[in-house]
């Protein structure tokens, strides 16, 4: 009992190794740092080493306009159902050249926000897909995701764990670490719910002890045990010991100044200091533009900008590092073909996706496009998906990861091989 006691006294702290767990959250450990610093760390066994790329999933919540991002310049339906949202095609005389969509194919032109991602496209280091997205029906944004991120069809029943956890749990390796799996978020998203090996943090920044002399304390509260407890203890001192080796000090010419800029920075430093990342999950909000969405300005203007140069920031930061690197940019839905009275546009289906990478089949605009009359879209009224997104995900693991398992990831989808890849 005098042990126990003293082990709870340490350095002034009311705390045991069960109060310590308790406090950083239970199935996760934490940095004991701000809170809004908080770290989550999950376990596993060990297993073979990592071959292939590391995959860089970031996800627009919120519905990003696929229309608006990669536009269909080509249809006259398009430009009929958006007379004030519209980009025009290429080289029209009758409006300025912002207003114009930059050419990519002579069918689908990039929106002139995104003006800096044209080079890589041209230069085949990016491609895109169209009408891509899930069959599910729903129009809620909750359901939409959830579904997705767990690799299904519907968020109803089914599988439980996410996409990103199943396929690292069949993909085991023989040194895993803490940072096999990280999101740069504050809570662990859905794609990495049941992941072994993952961690989630707010930022590299704020994930370091308060107080350097704390981690005498977890050496002693965890150095010796052999139960969960100890070992997550000791997993949380893997995780700080490896990012204080790291410089994390942010170039702030080198990114744009916004929350995806730096969050891809951060990823960045993680693949140069190979500290085992296999998977990096990220996030961008705010793509619900019911209102007020914009052409060249506004709303949806602005965060396809910084979502164009963050991408394009990364791209030309990692180099030649890129040629292990896959880039995944996806949404839950996209929006309706026809603006609403808001000047905006309400949730639809079919979206795009962005695939960046030396891994990638450049220069192409992925598209079994399913046109734009009325009696070509589905029976709401929207864009047809015609490209499951598994399908996209699981060429990505195929391709780009030597031994993954999509059969495990997607249970419920066999998938098709369309080519989005090249084979590693």
């Amino acid at each position: 009992m005098a042990e126990a006691k003293r082990e709870e006294e340490t350095l002034g702290w009311q705390v045991s190794r069960r109060g310590l767990l308790a406090t950083l959250g239970l199935s996760a450990v934490a940095a004991l740092a701000a809170p809004s610093a908080l770290a989550q760390v999950v376990l596993s066994e060990d297993a073979k080493e990592h071959e292939g790329d590391v995959i860089v999933n970031v996800f627009l919540r919120g519905g990003m306009d696929g229309m608006s991002a990669v536009v269909p310049y080509a249809e006259d339906a398009y430009h009929r159902a958006r007379p004030n949202l519209r980009l025009r095609k290429p080289g029209d005389a009758s409006a300025g050249k912002e207003y114009q969509a930059l050419d990519l194919d002579g069918f689908f032109g990039l929106n002139p926000a995104m003006a800096s991602l044209l080079p890589l496209f041209k230069e085949g280091r990016m491609s895109l897909v169209h009408a891509v997205g899930s069959g599910d029906q729903t129009r809620s944004h909750f359901e939409a995701m959830n579904a997705m991120e767990r690799g299904m069809y519907q968020m109803r029943g089914g599988l439980q764990t996410g996409w990103v956890a199943r396929h690292l749990e069949s993909t085991p390796r023989r040194n895993p670490t803490p940072l096999r799996a990280v999101a740069l978020s504050a809570t662990m998203p859905d794609s990495l719910r049941g992941a072994t090996h993952a961690t989630a943090m707010a930022s590299l920044t704020d994930f370091r002890l308060a107080d350097p002399s704390l981690r005498d304390m977890l050496v002693s509260l965890y150095g010796g045990g052999k139960d969960v407890m100890a070992q997550a203890g000791r997993e949380t001192l893997e995780v700080l010991d490896k990012l204080g080796k790291l410089d994390v000090k942010m170039d702030p010419k080198a990114y744009p100044k916004s929350d995806l800029g730096r969050a891809l920075q951060q990823v960045g430093t993680l693949i140069r200091s190979n500290v085992g990342l296999e998977v990096a999950s990220l996030e961008m909000g705010g793509w619900d533009t019911h209102v007020g969405q914009g052409t060249v300005n506004g709303w949806l203007p602005s965060y396809l900008k910084d979502l164009a140069d963050a991408l394009a920031a990364f791209e030309r930061d990692m180099g030649s590092e890129m040629k292990r690197i896959t880039v995944i940019v996806q949404t839950e839905f996209g929006r309706r073909l026809n603006e609403n009275t808001g000047l905006g546009t309400d949730h639809g289906r079919a979206s795009a996706m962005f695939l960046m990478g030396g891994g990638v089949v450049g220069g192409k605009v992925f598209a079994d496009w399913p046109g734009l009359e009325a009696r070509q879209l589905d029976a709401v009224g929207d864009l047809k998906v015609t490209t499951d997104y598994r399908d996209v995900l699981a060429d990505a693991l195929t391709s780009r990861v030597k031994g993954s398992h999509p059969a495990a990831v997607f249970p419920e989808w066999s998938a098709k091989q369309r080519g989005f890849f090249k084979v590693a």
